[in-house]
């Protein structure tokens, strides 16, 4: 019963950042629930073991090298989709990060950080996630359907410290999925829907050094702090997400739009006392 009430075999979904923790697991997840699914990454391919899973679930797949920042690449890629897949049901936005440059520390005090790490932060994620909702927004708008699920992040809902180029630029994606899902469901259709997913505290590539010592293993002083604050008392996995993508993507998700639903393991939730 719950297998056909969250059916997605032969959805043909783009998931852009598929090289990253996040968007790979999304990746493999959905392919092994009998989606077809189109992989955009920028620099490295993804994980061999995604690649693997994606294989032994006999899904169709491709892999598109594409910047998520460029409206021209994006458009080319969309045309090879369509030519290969013959159209697309769902988009989900994981391409973004932060960078060292960009964050706060004893030595880069927020003043000293250069508008070049601040605009290459505040590009990658939101601009990273506005074009592809305009390049395949539109092709949702011509089939009068349509499903686009943002990741955001809980520094979007909390501001966070160290990070404010990464804080504001998901502040501003919570943001522009409110708008996105009215503006789809006002001027197109009510089949177009447009939610987002705050996760939190995934350890990846571009913060493990944030959260862990690279010279003992340990958790850094924000790390435990996190832990801490986090009610599970623990890091989250990219597989805790899958649940609500899957919700989000199936047609029982259809009174849903333009909401942002943390993940975050009571994170949003607690006071600190």
């Amino acid at each position: 019963m719950l297998d056909k009430l969250f059916e997605l075999k032969n959805k043909v979904v783009v998931i852009t950042g598929a090289s990253g923790s996040i968007g790979g697991e999304i990746s493999a997840s959905l392919a092994e629930r009998g989606c077809r699914v189109a992989l955009l990454y920028n620099q490295n391919q993804p994980d061999d073991s995604i690649i693997q899973r994606i294989k032994d679930s006999k899904s169709e797949f491709a892999l598109y090298k594409c910047d998520v920042t460029s409206k021209d690449g994006l458009k080319i890629s969309k045309n090879r989709i369509k030519k290969e897949f013959g159209h697309i049901d769902g988009l989900i936005n994981c391409a973004g990060g932060n960078h060292p440059k960009a964050t706060t520390s004893l030595e880069n005090s927020f003043f000293k950080i250069s508008k070049e790490s601040f605009e290459w932060v505040t590009k990658l994620n939101l601009m990273g996630t506005v074009l592809p909702c305009q390049i395949f927004g539109e092709e949702f708008t011509k089939n009068k359907k349509g499903n686009i699920i943002n990741i955001s992040s809980m520094a979007a809902i909390r501001p966070l410290t160290k990070i404010p180029a990464y804080s504001a630029s998901k502040a501003a994606i919570n943001s522009f999925t409110r708008w996105l899902s009215v503006y789809m469901v006002k001027e197109y259709s009510i089949n177009i829907r447009v939610n987002a997913i705050s996760p939190g505290f995934f350890i990846g590539k571009q913060n493990r050094y944030l959260l862990i010592d690279k010279d003992t293993g340990n958790l850094t002083k924000r790390g435990k702090s996190i832990i801490e604050n986090t009610p599970m008392g623990k890091f989250g996995e990219p597989k805790q997400l899958i649940s609500t993508v899957v919700w989000l993507l199936s047609d029982h998700s259809d009174f849903v739009t333009g909401v942002l639903i943390p993940v975050d393991g009571g994170f949003d939730a607690f006071g600190g006392v």
